[in-house]
């Protein structure tokens, strides 16, 4: 039997393997990211053309509780297998014979509450749609402890792969049935063969077998640790699925569809461009979180990092969403275009929410996590419930102020934790609000004078014009971001195959 769980996350290689390692992971998970959204971009552009508003929100509506329930099957032992010093067979076998029970009786759980759910967001399709979905909770019970060991190993290419290759297949099976006049059913189809064709390579690669064993005081060990990360996740699932039947219920569920468009539009471009984050730093956190000046060396660099390569894109899409939308979905959603721009401005104050919870997770404080989440996304809600009435457009505008107080927030929080002061902290993300404002201006001026040109010129001026001014403004404001970056391509495998790099690093 392999044993490749078994490697601790504190054992220290060479000084830079962890660099190494972690530089490789955000290139393979980003690379990942966009095979599946490039191709997902056609699959979307054919099925918003093939189904209604109604579909993708019943989909939305159904979806929003699938995750919690797939928490409760993990209890968080996932998170607790990435960071814990040494992973056994024990404790492995007792993390998955649990998941796979829980998932299992979850699965018929959900089945039975799926009416109750039709009536909750006032729409009867819901309830099949719901019932066909507690599969996914399987599926992905099934492939939790595979994937952690993966994780914590850091095979981020695998991982990289078996994701890609499952989203493919998954987008191939939506088109057929789309074509196939199936409608609903497209994206049911997708939501499930995903995650089962995802947890089957996951077995096969992580090369692990459980045994027949299920040992109570490793339990309670997972438990007091994933109850906390359990915690976080069900206060963010409590107010997703609180917020679909707001605006469901206030407002339609073809609203709920124009709102779940916009929100993929700023999504996929989060995912291009940073999804690697939590998963690649909650490891690398964990290696080193015993050298505290090394910790926050390294946040303070994945921080400045992290900003200036989201903000670029999002500061495009609230820029161009009017022209994007009805080229990527149809004229039919154009409803969503404001909604698109308001949540990109607000996904570049996101950004430091994703490298914090990678923090948190990877020095063993998730109950601070919980802390801050049960407050944030409380706030979240309630504005959510107060604005709905005046429409979607002040939905987004109030996530937007409760994405500032978070994002301020979240200063004081990890500035404690790093005993660094508050201005530090917050360093990286003066330089990126001036890059963002300086770069939409010049950006909405070009959008401006183009307005006679074909909308697809007008995106590549667009992005043309504040890709150019958002990297002069990031290299005179903060000239060390761009070395930085280029640095850590060096420093992985990809960038020892490209000389240019491999002579940088080394006068560097």
């Amino acid at each position: 039997m392999k044993t490749t769980a078994r490697v601790s996350p504190n054992e220290q290689g060479p000084e830079d393997a962890v660099g190494r390692q972690t530089a490789s992971g955000v290139l393979w998970l980003t690379a990942q990211k966009w095979v599946i959204r490039l191709l997902g971009f056609v699959t979307i552009a054919v099925l918003t053309r093939l189904l209604s508003p109604e579909d993708f929100g019943t989909v939305a509506a159904a979806s929003t509780i699938l995750p919690f329930f797939y928490l409760l099957s993990d209890l968080g032992f996932a998170a607790y297998i990435v960071q814990v010093a040494k992973a056994d067979q024990r404790m492995l076998s007792t993390a998955f014979w649990f998941s796979l029970s829980a998932g299992v009786v979850l699965g018929v759980a959900l089945i039975a509450i799926a009416p109750l759910m039709g009536i909750l967001f006032s729409n009867p399709d819901v309830v099949p749609v719901l019932q066909t979905l507690s599969l996914w909770v399987v599926f992905t019970a099934f492939g939790s402890v595979p994937m952690a060991i993966l994780r914590r190993t850091m095979r981020f290419s695998v991982l990289a792969a078996q994701g890609a290759v499952a989203a493919v297949i998954a987008q191939v099976v939506a088109m057929v049935m789309a074509f196939s006049g199936l409608g609903v059913w497209a994206l049911v189809g997708q939501s499930l063969v995903a995650p089962a064709i995802t947890a089957i390579l996951a077995w096969i690669a992580a090369g692990w077998r459980p045994n027949l064993m299920f040992n109570r005081r490793e339990f309670a060990t997972m438990a007091r640790f994933g109850g906390q990360v359990l915690g976080v996740e069900f206060v963010a699932m409590i107010r997703a699925s609180g917020e679909a039947a707001v605006i469901s219920s206030t407002l339609g569920v073809a609203s709920l569809g124009y709102m779940n468009i916009a929100q993929r539009l700023v999504q996929v471009v989060q995912d291009l461009t940073g999804s690697a984050i939590v998963p690649v730093t909650t490891v690398a956190f964990a290696r080193i979180r015993e050298n505290k000046e090394r910790l926050l060396n390294a946040y303070l660099r994945a921080s400045r990092m992290s900003y200036a390569a989201l903000s670029l894109p999002l500061t495009i899409v609230a820029v161009a969403a009017p022209m994007m939308v009805p080229i990527l979905f149809g004229a039919a959603w154009s409803a969503s275009y404001p909604i698109a721009q308001i949540l990109a401005i607000a996904g570049t104050l996101t950004v430091g929410a994703w490298l914090d919870h990678g923090l948190f997770y990877g020095i063993g404080k998730p109950g601070k996590w919980f802390a801050y989440a049960l407050v944030i996304d409380g706030l979240t809600l309630g504005t959510t419930a107060v604005l709905a009435r005046f429409g979607l457009v002040a939905v987004a505008w109030g996530f937007l102020g409760v994405c500032v107080v978070a994002t301020v927030s979240r200063w004081f929080l990890v500035a404690r934790i790093l005993a660094a002061p508050v201005r530090t902290v917050a360093g990286p993300f003066m330089f990126v609000i001036t890059a963002v404002v300086t770069s939409g201006a010049a950006g909405w001026g070009s959008m401006l004078l183009t307005r006679s040109l074909p909308d697809w010129a007008s995106i590549l001026v667009i992005a043309a014009t504040v890709t150019v001014i958002h990297l002069i403004v990031t290299r005179l404001i903060a000239p060390r971001v761009i070395p930085e970056g280029l640095a850590v391509v060096a420093r992985s495998k990809w960038g020892k195959r490209i000389p240019f790099l491999r002579n940088g690093e080394e006068h560097s």
